[in-house]
């Protein structure tokens, strides 16, 4: 399995798993128990990589005082054998949920006294929560066993590794937040919006040599850990970003240390505080001596994302450092004052992004007063607004927010990205080609139509110091326009032709193919099939082929990045080059949308990385290798884990179905046959039970439904029919039947004529079998031509079809096992250059195919456009006038038919007045 796989398996697992247990809870044992094990197996290798033989590590424990010391000092902690994680599955059914609770408990006093601040604590929840997992301590050892079979599957031993385990463990992050309802809040920012603030963030501090980044809220820890991984790429050589974080919740607290500890983060790099950000000002004091033992620390990047609105104590704080220059936030809503906080900890040229709530951008009183401060202030830079309903656990409209500490401008961005998102569940999401457009128009810092807006310093102080996105930016529908003369008389306004300008530009002469000109100002549709006479114009074509060409040499770049230098290729970098490649072609076709592709490009490679992750961290032979397909089955109560069985398997890189396309291609033509006549069968069912008479319907060969056939009925109905069809060569061989001795069926056969004797199947006696005889009874029977629309006929084509059909099945499964194997086989033996080859298949063809549909849809678009223009003027006044005309005579006619009593005939009698009539 590739890393998404294997997270997928191991959520659909662990959800499984839970039971009963909140997601918010259950997230706490699963991802601490994931900790245990990366700490315990880096413990191993540091053992096995000093030459300790495997009866030598299960000696070590807290009694070899020098060894124990030895590893506390390399890794900052200890674990005694016992302890260990792999110990753990060892014991078998010897394991206890004691076996935990002594581990934890023996943790905590053997973590070295320089990383304290790292380790200290760090199982508190998972150790005070065991209780949750059964209610008694057999159910616990019981769901902590497949907890620990679950967990063993994630690899932990290698920099590859690393990656791995980062991903899984945000993956789970992520599921048990979107299963945490408002609790998941606490914990989690969706990853595309860490995504975002990573991109604008690291795209300020690119050119520095080391730097400090900062989450005073940092709940999982993804964000502060997003930022990083976004601004190493810039980076040269490893442990060159300390991180810092305080989160208030203790659970919390010890997720961002285990995340950052997982990551490969150096603990010397790692300083993180369990505290309260608002009444504790961070990073480092002693709790018992806050006064003299504070020191101030400046950062280059802080990125937040505090809970909205919440309440906090005011007292004393207009003398906080923190707030004493801009003011301090209300009691009931704290946004400004994180906001604030962040602020006050940035380095003179850092910079931060906050995600806040977006009534932080109009409310007035103290929130009022402290906006003003910091647009005067010039701190404000940008200001993002995001699509609603984005974040877990919340639909409250929110603003990314970013400001520097010292900018060489006044003036501020405003982004209104709220109509940017593709549906993920309940929740909406962020596509690639939004993240992509929002940090693209935060880099070139210019006014888009519609979409964002370069604001003076000046519009600012005009409106008051209100930053409401809807002052700078119209982003709604332009309401559409009615011509009233159109209206009446028909026609379509040239001014509203017009409006399709940039199509007409892009499209020479399309208009006038289209449209003709009744006067000055008006004009009419001449063609009668305008999406004809569009596709088949010769601009159209014209369109097209400018596309293909301004991609020209696309492929073959591809090729010689991707293919050729498949082992060496950076895909981080090489996806930003090969966009600049792709938005470079496209700035010569018009009104294609780069951002669309973009999203085109995203979704490729995502498959494309995936793959050149797995090639150049495990070996290029790995092309090669098929794994077994594992799937999930539901638990059954008594199961210790959730139960997972091989069905068939999967190339590990190349697929299966594109393998068969390509090499296995006649076996897939005969399978292919197959699953098309199974399917066409159904179709021939469907259309007998449509051609029945009502009465037929109301046999036992149809179900209750009426909409299939019932096997058993169709049969017994077809025998009762066969019963009466008899002939010369049925009577023969029913006659036959009644011989017994070997010398009387073989007189029979030679002087009997009237049965076709060659048709059936000899018996190495010389004689026939009943079997056979009476299925060429059947034969003779069911070829008795009744007529095509009687109800014989259909039942006996109903039968013959079923026959068919039962044989196909047992052929389609037996060609569909012949095939899967085959294909196995085949991928273990491809050689390099097919190998190769089907990887440009996979990865650069679907590519290209989905490029190239892009003029397709700018000229179906514009054909919409022009097909709702035609159609918006073509039924005038007057036409309704006369249809309802039309429609009140026919009617006051059929009125006039009509008879009733006394008091009915009064009634129709107005009703015809009114119709008018």
């Amino acid at each position: 399995m590739n890393k998404q796989q294997l997270a997928s398996t191991i959520w659909e697992s662990a959800n499984q798993m839970r039971s009963k247990i909140e997601a918010n809870e259950y997230k706490d044992f699963i991802l601490g128990f994931i900790f245990y094990k990366y700490l315990s197996e880096k413990e191993l290798n540091l053992m096995e990589s000093e030459g300790f033989t495997e009866e030598q590590i299960k000696k070590v424990n807290e009694s070899d005082t020098k060894y124990m010391e030895h590893i506390k000092n390399e890794l900052g902690y200890f674990i005694a054998y016992d302890n260990l994680f792999s110990t753990w599955l060892a014991k078998g059914s010897d394991f206890d949920v004691s076996n935990v609770r002594d581990a934890l408990s023996a943790f905590d006093r053997n973590i070295d006294s320089v990383y304290k601040k790292v380790y200290e604590k760090i199982f508190n929840t998972l150790q005070t929560g065991l209780s949750k997992l059964g209610e008694s301590a057999q159910a616990q050892t019981k769901a902590i066993k497949g907890l620990l079979k679950l967990i063993k599957r994630i690899p932990m031993d290698g920099k590859q590794d690393y990656d791995v385990l980062g991903f899984i463990y945000e993956y789970l992050i992520s599921m048990f937040a979107a299963n945490a309802g408002k609790k998941a809040g606490e914990f989690y920012t969706p990853h595309e919006v860490s995504v975002l603030m990573s991109e604008i963030i690291a795209d300020h501090l690119k050119d520095r040599d080391e730097i400090k980044i900062y989450d005073p809220t940092s709940g999982s820890g993804s964000l502060l850990i997003n930022i990083g991984h976004s601004i190493a790429k810039y980076m040269d050589g490893d442990g060159k970003i300390e991180y810092y974080a305080q989160e208030l919740k203790e659970n919390t607290y010890n997720l961002t240390r285990m995340n950052l500890v997982m990551r490969g983060i150096k603990p010397a790099n790692i300083f993180v505080r369990n505290g309260d950000t608002l009444e504790d000002d961070w990073p480092f004091f002693e709790d018992k001596n806050k006064e003299n033992t504070y020191r101030f620390v400046s950062v280059d990047a802080v990125v937040s994302n505090p809970p909205y609105s919440q309440k906090w104590d005011i007292t004393d704080k207009k003398f906080d450092q923190r707030y004493k220059h801009y003011g301090v936030a209300p009691k009931g809503k704290a946004d400004y004052a994180f906001l604030l906080h962040d602020l006050y900890h940035l380095e003179n040229y850092g910079i931060m992004t906050i995600v806040l709530p977006h009534g932080v951008l109009f409310r007035g009183s103290d929130e009022g007063k402290i906006r003003q401060n910091l647009i005067e202030k010039d701190k404000i830079d940008t200001i993002i607004g995001l699509p609603p309903n984005i974040f877990f656990g919340t639909s409250i409209p929110t603003i990314i927010m970013v400001l520097k500490k010292n900018r060489p401008n006044n003036d501020v961005l405003i982004i209104d990205a709220s109509k940017g998102f593709e549906k993920d569940g309940k929740n909406n999401k962020l596509r690639a080609c939004d993240i992509k457009k929002i940090a693209d128009t935060v880099k070139a810092r210019k006014s888009v139509d519609k979409y964002a807006a370069l604001v003076s310093k000046e519009t600012i102080v005009e409106n008051e110091y209100n930053l409401n996105i809807p002052r700078y930016i119209d982003s709604t529908e332009e309401a559409e326009q009615w011509d009233i003369r159109s209206i009446m008389f028909g026609g379509i306004p040239k001014a509203e032709v017009e409006q399709l300008k940039e199509y007409w530009e892009a499209f020479p002469c399309v208009r006038d193919v289209i449209f003709k000109s009744i006067s000055e100002k008006y004009m009419d549709v001449r063609c009668s099939d305008i999406k004809k006479t569009v596709t088949e114009h010769i601009s159209a074509d014209a369109y097209k082929t400018n596309f293909i060409k301004a991609f020209d040499g696309f492929y073959e770049l591809l090729k010689k990045d991707l293919i050729d230098d498949i082992l060496d290729v950076p895909a981080e970098s090489e996806k930003e080059k090969i966009c600049e490649e792709m938005f470079g072609r496209l700035e010569s076709i018009p009104l294609t949308d780069r951002y669309y592709a973009y999203q085109i490009l995203s979704d490729k490679w995502n498959i494309i990385s995936a793959d050149l992750e797995m090639i150049q961290t495990e070996g290029f032979d790995v092309i090669n290798q098929v794994d077994p397909n594992m799937v999930i089955k539901k638990k059954d109560v008594n199961d210790d884990e959730v139960p997972e069985v091989q069905e068939g398997w999967n190339g590990h890189i190349l697929p299966f179905d594109l393998v068969q396309k390509e090499i296995l291609t006649e076996d897939l033509v005969e399978l292919t046959a197959l699953e098309d006549r199974l399917e066409e069968i159904g179709s021939l069912y469907a259309d007998i039970i449509e051609s029945m008479e009502e009465e037929e319907k109301e046999s036992s060969v149809l179900n209750d439904s009426n909409d299939a056939f019932v096997s058993k009925e169709v049969k017994n109905t077809v025998v009762e029919i066969l019963q009466d069809i008899e002939n010369d060569e049925i009577f023969a061989l029913k006659e036959y039947l009644k011989l017994s001795k070997k010398k009387e069926k073989l007189e029979y056969i030679e002087n009997c004529s009237s049965v076709t004797w060659e048709s059936m199947e000899l018996g190495v006696d010389g004689t026939y079998k009943k079997g056979s005889v009476n299925n060429r009874i059947k034969e003779i029977q069911l070829g008795y031509q009744f007529d095509q629309d009687s109800f014989e006929n259909k039942m006996i084509t109903v039968l013959k079809l079923m026959e068919e059909e039962s044989q196909a099945k047992k052929d389609v499964k037996l060609k569909a096992e012949e095939l899967h194997l085959k294909t196995k086989e085949t991928i273990e033996k491809l050689d390099e250059d097919t190998s190769l080859k089907l990887l440009e298949l996979k990865w650069i063809e679907p590519l290209l195919n989905e490029l190239y549909t892009i003029p397709d849809d700018v000229i179906e678009e514009m054909i919409s456009k022009v097909v709702i223009l035609a159609d918006k003027y073509n039924t005038t006044f007057s036409d309704v006038e006369d249809k309802i005309d039309t429609t009140g005579k026919a009617l006051s006619s059929m009125i006039s038919e009509l008879v009733g009593n006394e008091y009915d005939m009064e009634g129709l009698t107005e009703f015809r007045k009114i119709l008018g009539v």
